[in-house]
């Protein structure tokens, strides 16, 4: 409990300085102009792409963009997707990494943050009950739903902290090793949970083969627009590590 009060006391003393300047230590990875820097993926295993020859690379990573290009949009610094099309993935690829960044979104919607490219950091609709409550809507955003079933150490929210509609929530997320701790709006919703292995429940994340080490950070879009801004990140691990 101590420590879970101080790692809250301590981002709540260091985050959320949006809009004014960039926090100290991180890199903004979306420029408020264009989509550089980024290309489109779906829930896919990072371990299948990555072992494409440079020529198909090449080639999915143009027809993604293409993708993108037909459903995310920038305007006044701001990135919003209509609900459709591939999520949005950094060309970079993070090993152990903090990530802050702003979201707003609208009724019914669905989204999340993959970290290295697995999912995921949930983002809920958590006002209609008669929408996803059953799933765990009704617990608040920032969980690592696929983490399995209720009960699952990092699968629900500690605390609900979501802003109503209308209104930007803040993420701080840090991720070390297969440890995921997230802030949402200042409150601590998830402390050190593992984030499981998504493509083989059976098999823990840090085991699997072969290991993604370093992996892109995906917006998710799922059924309903969401907007996105000040995204920045602070490498915690030596940019050429294995």
């Amino acid at each position: 409990m101590k420590t879970s009060l101080y790692i809250l006391c301590l981002f709540l003393g260091t985050s959320f300085a949006f809009g004014a300047k960039l926090p100290k230590g991180f890199t903004a990875i979306f420029n408020g102009k264009d989509l550089s820097g980024w290309w489109g993926l779906k829930t896919e295993d990072p371990a299948k792409w990555m072992a494409l020859s440079p020529a198909e690379l090449k080639k999915k990573k143009k027809a993604s963009i293409e993708d993108i290009k037909q459903h995310w949009t920038v305007k006044d610094g701001v990135l919003v997707n209509d609900g459709k099309g591939l999520y949005l993935s950094t060309v970079k690829n993070y090993g152990d990494f903090e990530l802050m960044l702003e979201y707003k979104t609208v009724a019914g919607a669905d989204s999340g943050i993959y970290l290295r490219g697995v999912p995921q950091v949930q983002i809920w609709d958590t006002t209609e009950k008669a929408g996803k409550w059953k799933l765990g809507a009704d617990k608040g955003s920032g969980g690592l739903w696929n983490n399995g079933k209720a009960g699952a150490p990092g699968r629900d929210p500690l605390v609900h902290a979501d802003k109503p509609f209308g209104e930007w929530n803040s993420f701080h997320i840090t991720m070390k090793g297969t440890l995921v701790t997230i802030v949402l709006n200042g409150k601590l919703v998830v402390d050190k949970a593992p984030l499981n292995n998504f493509w083989d429940r059976k098999t823990p994340i840090s085991e699997r083969k072969p290991l993604i080490k370093r992996g892109p950070i995906q917006l998710q879009t799922h059924g309903g627009e969401i907007s996105w801004r000040n995204i920045y990140v602070k490498e915690l691990s030596p940019p050429n590590a294995d």
